[in-house]
């Protein structure tokens, strides 16, 4: 299996009851997501989960901490992921999609229970509690 790392952001509004979310499109399938992507060579995790909002929730972004790490093997496509999601709150932007892939085909807030119904593949709900948090720390080339 090749090695993925993909770098998710959720992205939270003031009240923390409502999250960005994105809807999908692979093949002939449609989900909804927080915004994310693969990370690109030469790029840290904070520099694609900062690109990644934007392209696909056109939200300028800052990140919070580190929410979660999941683990994931995608055998249908031969991918072993490493998921890291990070907090985010909006800084600027405006919700539209700047997907240069085409994979996105809506964008809009949802409320945290709505989206933890639509994303029951997770292993835990979805939270929006920031006060608990891992580091993150990208520390150069050695």
């Amino acid at each position: 299996m090749r090695r993925v790392d993909v770098a998710n952001t959720l992205i939270y509004d003031e009240s923390r009851q409502n999250i960005v979310m994105v809807l999908n499109q692979k093949r002939d399938s449609r989900y909804w997501s927080i915004p994310g992507g693969a990370v690109e060579p030469g790029e840290t995790l904070e520099q694609a989960a900062i690109r990644e909002a934007k392209e696909e929730s056109g939200l300028d972004i800052t990140l919070g901490g580190l929410h979660s790490v999941r683990e994931v093997f995608f055998t249908q496509a031969g991918d072993h992921a490493l998921i890291f999601t990070f907090y985010a709150v909006v800084i600027g932007g405006q919700l539209e999609i700047l997907d240069p892939d085409g994979d996105i085909i809506e964008v809009k807030w949802m409320s945290v229970q709505e989206a933890n119904e639509v994303m029951q593949y997770l292993p835990s709900p979805i939270s929006v509690d920031d006060s608990h948090v891992a580091s993150y720390y990208f520390q150069g080339n050695r």
